[in-house]
């Protein structure tokens, strides 16, 4: 993600939604014992994320989300379905999913009726057997209603953001539970259908690949199919009017990109580079991670910030830069394919994405790196703490976790050499393909595969506290 303004006070509002959500599924609450004759136990309600503990569910893994969405742009009322399936990771007498706002209309499990709870942003369904650990299951949820946008404590909107013309959707960290039930933990990635239907005349885009578009009885529908895992917060939907260009980079990957009209000829010319962007980002980072790529442009003022949504990142016209396009596109390797295990690590991301925008001035502005490493050890703001430890869920977004993050991969670079840096750069993109991983997987894996002991740089630069005296 990079924001227009600061997310420097994210967490406050955010988080106290969150602990205010809290309800398990009753029963045993999780201990273990049988309860009038009960084999199974309730999935946890959260899963004690650092920064967010209610956020996701215990007892189960998502593979896979069929969300069929119908959205009336006057009115703002969204009527949804979302087909779950899933695999019991325990046996399970409940569980729950993740939603804010909107009303449950029914919910069944494997075709019957379930009976379901609510407290705040927990949906407890029970089923009407206990499901076996190992079992897949299918829950489905019919819900309606007008869907949330979610204030943070800088003032920046997530969820479902209406605009002048539609909605947009935007999820991290916790923005998609706003628009459809899931397991919302970046932790929990699955594969995505999404069918979208909206007044004719009005184009709805998302991610992946768009399979089919067909206009009926003055509705438009279209459905989008993302074949690799995604967590839930890089899901998107755009609705509105757009001007859509459809093409492929050489290798053959399809590209779509779709604009506000008002903003269109201004944003094309960047968006005409994606295909050269892409091809050295893979010389730098190694194979693209997924089948389809793009981009959406809004206007200023639907939405505060640019995010890598999967396959498909949206900007602001005021964000498109081609620092920034070259940021949210180095995303799609590294917190999109290789998402961060917990909200934690978010250095994971956003260092990286730093440091692609740093190699960028390097091989095409004649500004090496170490410039702008030099800047930023320079900067106070860059050592306000560890970028492996924000304080608060307000401090994900903070200048250490991007700017210092990118700074201990330099010192990285500076100590194991170029050769073994960009091997390391690639190999950890492909080590984690579609997976999640945490800081301690990636200090482990530099020192594997370098052969090197970089314990100055973890102590120093990604875990240290205070500024040194020197960037040497």
């Amino acid at each position: 993600m990079v924001d227009v303004r600061s997310r420097a006070a994210l967490g406050t509002a955010v988080a106290a939604l969150l602990v205010l959500a809290g309800c398990t599924g009753g029963g045993d609450g999780g201990s273990g014992v049988d309860v009038g004759g009960v084999r199974g136990t309730p999935g946890a309600a959260g899963l004690r994320d650092p920064y967010f503990p209610k956020l996701g569910n215990g007892g189960y893994d998502v593979t896979h989300y069929a969300l069929d969405l119908a959205y009336d742009p006057k009115s703002g009322r969204l009527d949804g379905t979302a087909m779950i399936t899933a695999r019991a990771t325990q046996d399970l007498s409940s569980f729950n999913l993740d939603l804010a706002g909107l009303t449950v209309d029914s919910a069944t499990v494997d075709g019957d009726p379930a009976a379901v709870n609510r407290a705040g942003n927990e949906l407890t369904l029970r089923p009407r057997a206990d499901i076996d650990k190992g079992k897949v299951f299918r829950t489905t949820v019919a819900y309606s209603g007008r869907p949330e946008t979610i204030t943070d404590a800088d003032g920046s909107q997530e969820g479902w953001l209406p605009t002048a013309d539609g909605a947009l959707a935007l999820g991290e960290p916790v923005g998609s539970m706003a628009w459809f039930p899931g397991n919302h933990h970046p932790s929990d990635k699955a594969t995505y259908d999404i069918t979208l239907t909206v007044p004719q005349g009005t184009q709805a885009i998302s991610n992946g690949l768009r399979t089919s578009e067909r206009t009926a009885n003055g509705r438009t529908t279209s459905v989008w199919h993302s074949a690799e895992p995604m967590a839930s917060y890089l899901a998107t939907v755009a609705v509105g009017k757009f001007r859509t260009q459809v093409s492929a980079t050489p290798s053959g990957l399809p590209v779509l990109t779709a604009a506000d009209p008002s903003v269109a000829a201004k944003s094309a010319p960047l968006l005409a580079r994606i295909p050269e962007l892409l091809a050295w980002q893979v010389e730098n980072f190694g194979p693209y991670p997924f089948s389809s790529t793009g981009a959406i442009v809004e206007r200023n003022g639907d939405a505060g910030y640019a995010l890598e949504t999967q396959t498909r990142p949206v900007f602001p016209q005021d964000s498109l830069t081609v620092e920034i396009l070259v940021h949210e596109l180095a995303h799609q390797w590294f917190g999109n394919s290789v998402t961060p295990a917990t909200w934690k690590d978010m250095w994971l991301n956003e260092g990286f994405a730093v440091y692609a925008e740093w190699l960028y001035a390097e091989d095409f502005e004649a500004t090496p790196a170490q410039v702008n490493f030099e800047a930023a050890f320079a900067a106070d703001a860059n050592w306000a703490f560890p970028p492996s430890d924000p304080p608060s869920a307000e401090n994900l977004f903070d200048p250490p976790v991007y700017q210092r993050g990118a700074m201990v991969l330099h010192k990285i670079r500076q100590q194991v050499g170029d050769d073994a840096f960009f091997e390391l750069l690639s190999g950890w993109a492909a080590e984690h393909r579609h997976g999640n991983a945490s800081t301690d997987d990636f200090t482990a894996y530099a020192e594997e595969v370098t052969g090197e002991d970089l314990g100055q740089v973890w102590d120093v630069w990604l875990n240290g506290d205070g500024k040194p005296k020197s960037p040497n």
